[in-house]
């Protein structure tokens, strides 16, 4: 507690003050045989708990997360194993153009079919996948599956693919997508990287440097999930990106919430203005698109359109 309080007095960095939060999580050895890799392992545990408690406090791990943690555990297994085997695949939500009423392209989304626990979500895995630092190599799959498959798309169909914050600070994202680019045969224009607002905020200069090298290939850059991140306006000015994709629970609440559908004029009014491309995902019913149109959102893709294809 009192390591909490230190670290979480403010700091005075080149007359500017900088405040910081720590969590703590511990775990205590039970034997001198005891494995020090586990031990790592509980207490970073006991860490999720911790920030999952509000954060900026300490949490012991105890015997009742041990079932949690023989689960991650067996999971992390499972996924190495899966990168091997190439146990996944690739589906494709398709987006449609606004103005011409058309097919535009489609984005890419990852489904894990494991061979005993069946479909595994995204949401369960590409955390752990993320934390182990095997998104690495798991997105560049992703990445070169999606351009194979583009590739073979008529016209100028486009493909877009989510680019996790640890693939721009661990892997060499630049290399990985100019070589996918030539082994496909892809043009660049028509393949789009998709990052949140976290790949901003973690190492924030090294991560505008590559996404500037990726954009210099001429791939286009996507903000996705605009609205639920931090500082979202300073970062519309840090970066040209090519298009913000609106985040779904504003469309989902824009049925029955005037406010939703306030941020959602102001985001396309900003769109208009700063001359970016403005998509909105997650629109569900004929109510959500008629309003998107009336304010003049350019792309839309969720299920009322259209469900996610097997394959292109």
């Amino acid at each position: 507690a009192r390591i909490i309080e230190v670290l979480s007095e403010p700091y005075l960095i080149q007359e500017r003050t900088i405040s910081i939060s720590a969590s703590i999580g511990i775990a205590v050895a039970e034997g001198p045989g005891f494995d020090a890799d586990l031990l790592l392992k509980q207490a970073d545990l006991a860490l999720y708990q911790a920030k999952g408690q509000g954060r900026g406090v300490c949490c012991v791990f105890t015997a009742a997360m041990d079932e949690d943690l023989r689960a991650r555990l067996a999971l992390e297994m499972d996924l190495r194993k899966a990168i091997e085997e190439q146990q996944f695949e690739l589906s494709y939500q398709p987006i449609f153009d606004l103005k011409s009423s058309k097919l535009c392209g489609f984005e890419a989304l990852l489904r894990w079919h494991h061979p005993e626990r069946g479909l595994v979500g995204p949401a369960e895995f590409v955390p752990l996948a993320e934390e182990t630092r095997l998104i690495v190599e798991l997105g560049e799959w992703v990445i070169r599956q999606a351009c194979m498959d583009a590739v073979r798309l008529p016209g100028d169909l486009r493909i877009a693919v989510n680019l996790s914050p640890v693939q721009l600070i661990f892997g060499d994202a630049v290399a990985t997508v100019r070589d996918i680019l030539a082994e496909t045969g892809l043009d660049p224009a028509r393949l789009e990287l998709e990052i949140t607002e976290t790949a901003l905020l973690a190492n924030d200069n090294r991560n505008l440097g590559t996404l500037r090298s990726l954009k210099e290939l001429g791939v286009r850059i996507v903000l996705d999930d605009f609205g639920t991140g931090y500082s979202s306006l300073s970062h519309l000015l840090s970066f040209p990106f090519d298009k913000i994709k609106i985040d779904k629970s504003f469309v989902m609440a824009s049925s029955e919430d005037t406010g939703a559908r306030d941020i959602l004029r102001t985001i396309a009014s900003l769109g208009r203005t700063l001359k970016i491309s403005i998509t909105a995902e997650g629109v569900e019913t004929i109510e959500q698109g008629e309003f998107l149109r009336d304010i003049a959102c350019h792309e839309l893709q969720g299920f009322y359109f259209a469900k996610p294809l097997n394959e292109l």
